[in-house]
């Protein structure tokens, strides 16, 4: 049977029936792209002590200081930033919980489920706004694997569309046909567990008896599910926190001792990243049921607002009067930060309630955009093991917040691209990495991704130092002047990115004179 030379590509080293070799296939291209996305990596964690493979990888490489998450920094916001090369504003996947109501409209919609991200684009006849890696590299002729310890709904949207990509995760293969070959080598995938070790171990193992012998896809994601399922139990700086860093440290220097022992490791570039920060939470922000009171109910005795995470959703129009109502109130509560409506004016930074940040500051302007963004609040306390970054989130501890230990996270890059023992303070976010994985493919970047490529970083492109960086603080105020909040902004050339937000309350000055 004759295949075609893409067709066969599809087909990852060691997953197809019959080897490279067999099919004729004996060119190999010159280089090699591996992005490692480590869950709920803080930049602060790669110590030489801890972290000494990556840490290692970094003093070689490049290292960079000021990286950005994608905002709201949850995981399958970054996940699509990745996938897309651009922000919620293009791609449309506004939360790890987002609202559809075509789907169902009277609740949220889990995107770490496959299922509920299929039953959603069956609704909406789409799922991502705007192409994608996996499309621009089949289009080149090239190939993406994903091998992902991470949930089904990050694999599925690292991966789209349906197609684009093979994509190995525990519970989410595709194509299907790949399984039993995966299983009859690898065994069942280990059930989810805290520390989630031997389900990272799982993927690795699937990565290199796969998607490294033979022949390796054009470019390779990798993605770890922790330290974030642990850190979000255990709580940073924790014992179990700490051994998860080790074991996903450790799954690294696997992965580039086998390009090593293979004589890969030369024509590889390694990028590694996260897709969010984390930190301690202290409790204090309720938002559904500060929102509860406001509610109105519908016909089918159920409420017309919906909150997914920090973003409230009216069913149907919502009435700017109460949109005002609601805000008014949240701007009161201690718990709450920065708080997002729609731009008051095209180009405005302010929205269209006093007091409020723009969704276009945040690059959340999108026709599934809800009526109110709200993040928590935060400060730079530390906790109990020595951490500081504080946000008024329930649980142990996590992410999702406009503050700067959310939103600052891990970018390192080393291989024959790139450029050595550099470290980089221009700034840059995981909606760069699709464009500069494109670039080093030598695939054309699609105008609809808005990240840039990160020339700065390579050694054909301008010196980290001689890129001009542009900041800059946009500030709101509620007209009493009781509720305030500067946004800080980085700029490099069209590119912008959020630093982070600063609330800032006191009493109105009638209260004050009293």
């Amino acid at each position: 049977m004759l295949i075609s030379r893409r067709e066969a590509l599809t087909l990852i080293g060691g997953v197809a029936a019959v080897t490279i070799s067999e099919l004729g296939l004996t060119a190999q291209p010159s280089r090699f792209h591996i992005l490692l996305i480590v869950d709920g990596l803080r930049p602060d964690y790669v110590t030489a002590d801890v972290m000494p493979r990556l840490h290692a990888l970094g003093q070689r490489g490049v290292l960079f200081e000021a990286n950005h998450s994608v905002f709201p920094t949850v995981t399958r916001v970054n996940a699509s930033s990745i996938a897309t090369g651009s922000f919620p504003e293009t791609h449309g996947l506004l939360g790890n919980t987002v609202y559809s109501e075509r789907t169902a409209p009277t609740r949220g919609i889990d995107t770490s489920e496959f299922r509920e991200l299929e039953a959603m684009e069956a609704a909406e006849g789409v799922l991502l706004t705007a192409p994608t890696l996996g499309t621009a590299l089949q289009q080149a002729g090239k190939t993406l694997t994903i091998f992902s310890a991470g949930s089904t709904g990050a694999a599925l949207l690292l991966g789209s569309p349906r197609g684009a990509a093979t994509v190995v995760n525990p519970d989410y293969i595709r194509p299907v046909a790949l399984r039993p070959t995966l299983v009859a080598a690898l065994g069942e995938p280990p059930a989810e567990a805290i520390p989630n070790h031997r389900r990272n171990r799982w993927v690795t193992d699937a990565v290199l008896q796969f998607g490294l012998k033979d022949r390796q896809s054009d470019v390779t994601a990798v993605w770890f599910g922790d330290p974030d399922a642990t850190a979000h139990a255990t709580g940073i700086g924790s014992p179990a926190t700490t051994q998860s860093l080790r074991h996903v440290d450790a799954e690294i220097g696997r992965i580039e001792d086998a390009l090593r022992a293979q004589d890969r490791l030369a024509r590889t570039n390694i990028i590694v990243t996260s897709d969010h920060g984390f930190s301690t939470h202290t409790g204090g922000m309720t938002l559904a049921a500060l929102v509860a009171p406001f509610a109105r109910t519908m016909a089918d005795g159920t409420p017309d607002i919906v909150v997914t995470e920090g973003a409230i959703n009216f069913r149907g129009p919502a009435d700017p009067a109460r949109v005002e109502t609601v805000v008014a109130a949240l701007q009161k509560q201690p718990a709450i930060g920065a708080i997002f409506t729609r731009a008051a004016a095209p180009g405005a930074a302010h929205g269209v309630v006093a007091g409020t940040l723009a969704f276009p500051v945040a690059r959340w302007e999108h026709a599934r955009s809800a009526a109110i963004l709200v993040s928590a609040n935060w400060s730079h306390e530390k906790n109990t093991t020595g951490w500081p970054g504080r946000t008024t989130q329930g649980g142990v501890a996590g992410h999702g917040t406009s503050s700067p230990y959310d939103i600052h996270n891990t970018l390192i890059a080393a291989g024959p691209d790139f450029r050595e023992r550099t470290r980089s303070q221009v700034p840059v976010a995981n909606a760069d990495l699709a464009p500069t994985l494109l670039k080093l493919a030598g695939v054309d970047i699609p105008a609809s991704m808005t990240g840039r490529s990160i020339d700065e970083a390579l050694r054909t492109g301008p010196a980290p130092d001689a890129v001009p960086i542009r900041r800059r603080v946009e500030r709101v105020q509620t007209a009493d002047g009781s509720y305030r909040v500067a946004v800080h902004l980085a700029e490099v050339g069209t590119a912008r990115y959020l630093d982070y937000t600063e609330v800032f309350r006191q009493p109105p000055p009638s209260t004050a004179q009293r």
